[in-house]
């Protein structure tokens, strides 16, 4: 998520590449331009419309006060004439723009993009009128615990995920980018639609359900509608983040505004109204995330894993042993508790760079990572390349685990 515009975007072979503050990003081909998308963009960062030749072309200029002279001119449509080199004139004049804004404009045009905005209300320090480093961070880091929680609601509906699907929703977030904002109070994410548009109509929906669930406990002190906000989306770990960007804070906005290149998704208005929460909805919030803890059910599984750490007390006896998982569950590694037999099998599989199979329920408790009630655990054969390269990770890594284990033990 934490991705720059130009670590993501590069330059196409013989693009130039101007001087101003894009310096290093790709200039997108005005020939793939759709100039409504352009006009669309334009609008929604604030730019103003100036007026041109009805019918023909419009006239923007930047934001604020002072203009620095930019202006373009862009085209109603691609039926116009001039169209092409209207276009790249305008490309060029947001590459070489100082306005933030025109870096907003060019990766919607780039990365066909959902942006979602949150505002933080902060009080400003020293006379350049920035928050503090620390304000900032708290704002990235909450901005990404969203953006992560709306990815595990993408993947399946839960009151609480712990270690499940985290692998699958952090991926989801690689090809987020974020823009600098200036002040550090706001922040924006860019969520391209190819990839990412069922984690932004979903998030979409979980904060609204959130903002209802909150005016609902608030008036009437019953919690019964964030049960029923699981369905659209909402967690323990999306109220977390709402806490997180909320906390220290006089209150926090977030808003999200479709790619005009993919239009409006099914389901969803085509403006979304900024969802606020202030300080007085956080006892709401943690009361929720409580609830969602202590409510989500265990999980029955059969778990197919690979034994990466042993540890018992003495020589005999039961033990537990943690292990990497490859099928079953949808967290990367569990603990198990086993009696003496079956950690005695799991000890001859480990050796031998033998996979096993196991039943048992995935507690909520710790997160889903740990396997209780372990009952009919087997090795697992395999064919001679796969056993052939569990043995070599196991040689190559065989000094890490008895370390491992030694720390362990003596903690």
């Amino acid at each position: 998520m934490h991705q720059p515009f130009d670590e993501h975007v590069r330059p196409r072979p013989g693009a130039t590449e101007p001087s101003g503050p894009w310096l290093g990003a790709v200039e997108p081909d005005p020939a793939d331009v759709d100039p409504v998308v352009l006009g669309a963009l334009l609008d929604r960062h604030g730019w103003r419309r100036r007026g041109g030749a009805a019918g023909r072309y419009t006239r923007w200029t930047p934001p604020g006060p002072a203009t620095g002279g930019t202006s373009l001119l862009v085209p109603e449509s691609k039926a116009f004439p001039d169209c092409e080199d209207l276009l790249g004139e305008a490309i060029t004049a947001l590459l070489r723009s100082a306005a933030p804004s025109a870096r907003d404009v060019l990766v919607g045009l780039t990365v066909p993009s959902d942006e979602i905005r949150w505002w933080r209300d902060t009080p400003l320090t020293g006379s350049s009128g920035t928050a503090q480093w620390t304000v900032q961070e708290q704002l990235r880091s909450a901005a990404r615990q969203m953006l992560l929680a709306g990815a595990l609601a993408a993947r399946g509906r839960a009151g609480y995920y712990g270690a499940r699907h985290r692998r699958q929703a952090q991926a989801l977030l690689e090809g987020v980018l974020v823009g600098p904002a200036p002040g550090g109070r706001t922040l924006t994410a860019f969520v391209p639609v190819q990839s990412g548009r069922a984690l932004a109509v979903r998030l979409c929906h979980a904060l609204q359900a959130a903002r209802e669930a909150v005016d609902y406990q608030r008036a009437t002190g019953g919690m019964e509608a964030f049960d029923a906000a699981v369905h659209a989306g909402v967690s323990r770990e999306l109220t977390e983040s709402v806490i997180a960007l909320v906390r220290g804070s006089e209150g926090a906005r977030i808003a999200l505004a479709w790619s005009p290149a993919a239009g409006v998704p099914q389901g969803c208005a085509a403006r979304m109204e900024p969802v606020e929460f202030s300080p007085g909805d956080l006892p709401a919030l943690r009361a929720a995330g409580a609830r969602y803890l202590q409510d989500e059910p265990s999980v029955p599984v059969r778990i197919t894993g690979t034994v990466v750490r042993m540890r018992r007390s003495g020589p005999r006896g039961s033990g537990t042993v943690r292990l990497r998982v490859l099928a079953g569950a949808d967290v990367p590694h569990i603990r198990v508790a086993l009696d003496e037999d079956a950690y005695r099998t799991a000890g001859h599989a480990h050796l031998v760079g033998l996979p096993i199979r196991v039943a048992g329920r995935l507690e909520s408790r710790g997160g889903f990572r740990r396997l209780t009630d372990a009952s009919g655990l087997v090795p697992v054969p395999v064919d001679e390349a796969d056993r052939d390269r569990l043995m070599k990770s196991l040689q190559e890594n065989l000094d890490f685990f008895e370390e491992a284990g030694e720390q362990e033990e003596d903690g």
